[in-house]
């Protein structure tokens, strides 16, 4: 809602796979000669047994280093947006090419990208209508050279639209409008285009800010790894609806429990899943605090076990957050704080899921939005909204603080990063 390098082998390839992988790598580029390693037969025999070959090989090449990243705007109120932008991130060194426009589209505030890699969906933040007013959802195709090609587009059932997520099955898109106060379900055809709606799901209720919270506000929408639950922060109700999500009918009905409670006046916003999905967090936008909640697995139930601050103590200007994500790792987490224009890292205990405030960043920009964190866990980069530049940032994999680089681009009033991963076509 506006108003307001190197790759890593995963962990679970054996350690002798490691060493092998090691001395080939300074092999093929000459840093050391053969002679001077003691690389085992069995040790090469079980690199090539674990796959790790053509990783080396196809991540030695510019093509595989690079990502291609998607950017989400806001094309109306003067901005010099025209739709959605499309760049080339360096996972090695963190650049970042010059963006490009990949299609022309009405304030596609955010996006999301299909699991085959083959198609992408993007809200569009309008409210034409009466009352609730009714947004839309828009579907590309993405082409071999990262342009989109239009597929179709759908009224949202809601005014401003503003999250979306594709199910793991890839059959369909779920939908958060924050003036409809409601979430809904379109399924999705086979060459990507939007059905018609098979769920829709409304809210009811208001908070006691009755400036923000005269009604129910949808404002996230996200989805459990084994895709049985779906949860959506409400700004308006104080609350993060549980839904159990039927993947064979794409259909949503309460789970049991049917939501969790903030404090009174918070506003929850975004919501991220620990990796281990033990854990969970939200980040309130109204008073600039974060809520952990343990998660039970078995009934996507959640229940609050701390509430900290995103903001430095004595800090007296704006508070609003905007978004919160877990580092890949799961060992910390990241609120974008807009007024104070910076981004809070916190550090995750691993037994209990509580947070100890890391570092507050500032993200040189106005109106820090969402931000990506690289799936390599090096790089976090960050759109300004309201000074259209987008910079990266690394991150230290110790602390979890990040570090500004010298990379930045400019796209007007950017909002959201998705990635086309370069394995994906």
């Amino acid at each position: 809602m506006r108003t307001n390098p190197r790759i890593r082998i995963a962990p679970t390839v054996p350690a002798a796979a490691f060493s092998a992988e090691s001395a080939f790598c300074q092999i093929m580029t000459g840093l050391i000669s053969r002679e001077s390693i003691a690389l085992r037969t069995k040790d090469i025999c079980l690199w090539i047994a674990f796959g790790l070959m053509p990783v080396i090989l196809t991540t030695s090449s510019s093509v595989a280093q690079q990502d291609r990243l998607y950017i989400g705007t806001y094309t109306s109120d003067g901005s010099i947006s025209k739709g959605i932008y499309t760049c080339l991130f360096d996972r090695t060194t963190g650049a970042l090419s010059e963006p490009k426009l990949a299609a022309e589209n009405a304030d596609p505030s955010f996006l999301t990208i299909h699991p085959s890699g083959k198609f992408l969906y993007a809200v569009n933040e309008v409210s034409p209508g009466p009352g609730r007013g009714d947004g839309s959802v828009t579907a590309f195709r993405i082409l071999p050279d990262g342009q989109l090609s239009l597929i179709n587009s759908r009224a949202s059932q809601g005014g401003l639209p503003c999250h979306l997520n594709v199910d793991a099955t890839g059959k369909f898109l779920l939908v958060a409008n924050y003036m409809g106060g409601n979430i809904v379900v379109f399924p999705l055809t086979e060459d990507g285009g939007l059905g018609k709606i098979t769920s829709s799901v409304q809210h009811e209720g208001s908070g006691i800010d009755k400036s923000r919270q005269e009604m129910s506000h949808a404002h996230s929408i996200n989805l459990s790894s084994d895709n049985r639950f779906a949860y959506a922060a409400d700004l308006g109700i104080d609350q993060v609806k549980i839904y159990r999500f039927d993947a064979a009918g794409g259909t949503l009905t309460a789970a049991m429990p049917a939501e969790v409670s903030v404090t009174a006046g918070g506003g929850p916003r975004h919501f991220s899943l620990h990796p281990k999905e033990l854990f969970a967090y939200t980040n309130n936008e109204l008073t600039a605090m974060v809520t952990a909640f343990q998660r039970d697995p078995e009934t996507g139930g959640l229940t609050a076990i701390q509430e900290i601050s995103t903001l430095p103590a004595g800090y007296n200007g704006l508070r609003s957050t905007a978004e919160c994500l877990v580092h890949p790792s799961g060992r910390f987490l990241y609120v974008s704080n807009r007024g104070h224009e910076s981004i809070a890292v916190y550090s995750i205990d691993q037994q209990s899921g509580k947070l100890r405030l890391v570092a507050i960043t500032q993200t040189g920009g106005k109106e820090p939005r969402n931000f990506f964190i690289h799936p390599n866990g090096l790089w976090l980069i960050a759109e300004n909204q309201n000074t259209d530049n987008i910079n990266v940032f690394s991150i230290n994999q110790n602390t979890g603080a990040i570090s500004p680089t010298t990379h930045t681009i400019r796209v007007g009033r950017p909002v959201c990063i998705r990635m086309l991963a370069s394995s994906q076509p």
